[in-house]
């Protein structure tokens, strides 16, 4: 079976974010299902594909909004409301669809379509409808979006991201009532999405690596890390909830150290806390911390951090929405919603080393997991088998 694997960005095998993460991890997932895999996308200005080979790239943007120029913004929101676009698939739209057509018929044949979440789907809709196809949901879109506008700081913010609501809300229902198997990546987000049967959808179990860590001594530099990209809304709800109101109840002498993108505005009057920026190794980075808050407050599907956070075998405390769409939760993470005992369970952690656990069964559960789930959504892909999985 070959598939085109149709995402808004291509694989560069930096793994930045947990998108890059995700998309990794599923697409080995697909192709040791025994599927040919071939991607089609953009590509980050200069980094190219890390399987050029097997990637149709459709040419080089940065689609991130944050350190856009004001322009750049104009451009982008005029492009969908124009078109009619959503603000994320609109960004896309500087290829036409006649190229990217024949980039797929020279690329092809292909027997189904993946289309890897909302952006390239939507930019591309009428381009992706002559196959059967599998719908990726990272996230339930509309939802964040939603929950992006309650939080925005401006009334015109408000009402662009309530505008993305009601677009993402319409074309969500569009690719999955098309699809013929729906990969969600949190359990909650199937019923969101209305794909809540059996028949119809599963959540995928995530890795971040092809192999389990293994379990080693490491220093300890501070007391607790984060790293994100704290640019993308969801996060920086989350971050925001940390930081107002999770820090004030930590001592002055706890340390924390919180890499990755971060906007100007970001900052702390807590003294231990720290803004380090890009990090070269972000394994080493979160190891390096006695105790790992997961603090996730919106957004859906699945928080890679807490994935790797548990195949690391790191002390957390971790927000119930931190926890969605993992099924196991070892026993040195902590979960309270409760800023206080947060504050309180993450000074306890900090002080008590050596509370690592082995993350080997954790990623062992997940591989073999992710991959039973990937088996039933290709078989779903053959009509003469989906009673099966009625």
């Amino acid at each position: 079976m070959n598939l085109l694997f149709a995402t808004s960005i291509v694989p560069d095998g930096a793994a930045s974010s947990g998108y890059d993460i995700a998309n990794a991890a599923i697409i080995d997932a697909l192709r040791r299902a025994g599927a040919g895999v071939t991607v089609i996308g953009f590509t980050w200005p200069g980094k190219p594909p890390i399987d050029p080979d097997r990637t149709v790239a459709l040419g080089s943007l940065d689609v991130r909004t944050q350190g856009a120029s004001a322009m750049q913004r104009l451009a982008w929101a005029a492009r969908a409301i124009c078109s009619g676009l959503t603000f994320s698939s609109a960004k896309l739209r500087i290829v036409d669809e006649a190229k990217v057509r024949q980039a797929i018929r020279e690329a092809g044949p292909f027997d189904a379509y993946v289309l890897n979440s909302v952006q390239f789907a939507g930019a591309f809709e009428r381009v992706l409808g002559d196959r059967p196809t599998l719908f990726v949901a990272h996230n339930v879109e509309h939802n964040s979006a939603s929950e992006n506008a309650a939080a925005a700081a401006s009334m015109i913010q408000r009402l662009l991201f309530r505008r993305e609501a009601r677009l993402l809300k319409v074309l969500e229902e569009r690719l999955c009532t098309r699809a013929r198997f729906v990969f969600t990546l949190a359990e909650e987000d199937r019923a969101a999405l209305g794909v809540a049967s059996g028949a119809r959808s599963i959540a995928l179990p995530l890795v971040t690596t092809p192999l389990a860590p293994r379990k080693t001594p490491r220093p300890i530099d501070c007391d607790a890390a984060l790293i994100g990209t704290w640019t993308w809304q969801p996060n920086r709800i989350g971050l925001d909830w940390f930081l107002g109101h999770v820090v004030p109840y930590l001592p002055g002498d706890f340390r924390i150290r919180i890499a990755g993108s971060a906007p100007a505005d970001l900052s702390s009057p807590h003294p231990g806390v720290e803004f380090v920026g890009r990090v070269t190794d972000a394994r080493a980075f979160v190891r390096s911390a006695a105790v790992i808050p997961l603090i996730s407050t919106a957004g859906s599907g699945v928080q890679l951090k807490t994935i790797e956070t548990f195949e690391l075998g790191l002390p957390s405390v971790a927000t119930s929405r931190s926890l969605r769409g993992i099924a196991h939760r070892p026993a040195n993470c902590i979960v309270t919603d409760d800023p206080k005992a947060f504050a309180a369970a993450l000074v306890k952690a900090a002080s008590a080393p050596g509370s690592d656990a082995d993350g080997a069964a954790f990623h062992t559960r997940q591989m073999k997991a992710l991959d039973d789930a990937i088996a039933r959504g290709l078989r779903a892909l053959d009509p003469a088998r989906q009673e099966a999985f009625a």
